[in-house]
């Protein structure tokens, strides 16, 4: 594990997103999987039968059991976890929109019976998933408070840190947070 993974703390509130999104994602691929085994297709049938406005077979059923399983699981346990398997679950969609569009037009060897309605499914769903475990984590701009810059900058960090607990403090004891002296309490002053 790099610091980049031990950073955020456990109740950060970038969390929320990685487990929701993927959680939804996970509980919408669980549904059209079992959606899928309910119409008793064959395993490795090209030809497939429409759920959900897409084609499916006994494979893509349980595939899709399966991935949602797995988005979930990684939604139960949180943290940077959940924002990891989201970019994975993510990126293995976008290559699977890919490899499928290839064998969109050759039903011999199309296993999993994708048409263009599951190709475009598999690039909105990695897309969205990948956003969900990106959020936070990549931009040009992250807020200072943000546990992945604190990580890539943590020389900066530690100064910024610093300079807050001097000024609470420095403004607790009664001087200004500028750092003039406060005159309250001091002998002869008027």
């Amino acid at each position: 594990m790099t610091g980049l993974d031990e950073g955020m703390p456990v109740d950060h509130r970038l969390g929320q997103v990685y487990r929701y999104g993927g959680g939804l994602m996970g509980i919408a691929l669980i549904t059209f999987g079992i959606l899928g085994f309910t119409h008793n297709v064959g395993f490795f049938s090209t030809t497939g039968r429409q759920v959900a406005g897409m084609s499916t077979n006994g494979a893509l059923s349980l595939i899709s059991v399966v991935v949602g399983a797995i988005l979930i699981v990684g939604a139960i346990i949180g943290g940077n976890t959940a924002s990891t398997v989201n970019i994975v679950v993510g990126v293995l969609f976008v290559l699977s929109g890919f490899v499928n569009l290839g064998l969109i037009g050759t039903p011999d060897i199309n296993y999993l019976s994708f048409k263009m309605p599951n190709i475009i499914f598999s690039f909105v769903v990695g897309l969205l998933v990948m956003t969900f475990g990106l959020y936070g984590r990549v931009s040009g701009h992250l807020p200072h408070d943000n546990p992945y810059w604190r990580s890539r900058h943590p020389d900066q960090a530690a100064r910024e840190d610093a300079f807050r607990n001097r000024a609470s403090v420095l403004t607790r004891d009664g001087a200004s947070a500028l750092g003039g002296p406060s005159h309250r309490g001091i002998a002869g002053s008027h």
